[in-house]
């Protein structure tokens, strides 16, 4: 999901579906729509345009899940708003803006700008150790 990014890392996540890092083979798939994810990829700070869009997509995701949120700008758009702080669009970075949705939520941040696809093959890895780490307990 882009909440408010530049597409860095969007351009990225292009990248780690190529041949060249073939995630599919470790089982990391695009879905078309958010109730078939187990993993939420969020690039961007929340901007008061898409804050009930991200809610309501979050909300589609089926439990238990996880968030993984992208650093964009300076490494920091989704997880602190990076240069985009105190705007008065920004409804602040994703991590607290969906803390307020659901504060039991699975956040793995994923540093850079933009993101490196082999940042974000590691942070996906992260989120699905945290979910089977989740389903075990349950």
């Amino acid at each position: 999901m882009n909440a408010a990014s530049c597409n860095g890392c969007d351009i990225e996540i292009v990248a780690a579906l190529t041949p060249r890092y073939d995630v599919e083979r470790f089982g990391i798939k695009l879905v078309g729509t958010p109730r078939h994810a187990d993993v939420l990829l969020v690039t961007g700070p929340v901007n008061t345009q898409m804050a009930d869009r991200v809610r309501r997509i979050y909300e589609q995701t089926p439990g238990p899940k996880a968030v993984l949120i992208c650093g964009l700008i300076c490494g920091n758009c989704g997880s602190s708003s990076g240069v985009y702080y105190d705007s008065y669009c920004i409804q602040g970075p994703f991590d607290e803006f969906i803390k307020k949705v659901d504060p039991d939520a699975i956040i793995v941040y994923v540093p850079g700008c933009p993101v490196r696809p082999e940042a974000i093959i590691m942070g996906v890895v992260e989120a699905w150790k945290a979910l089977e780490k989740m389903r075990g307990e349950a």
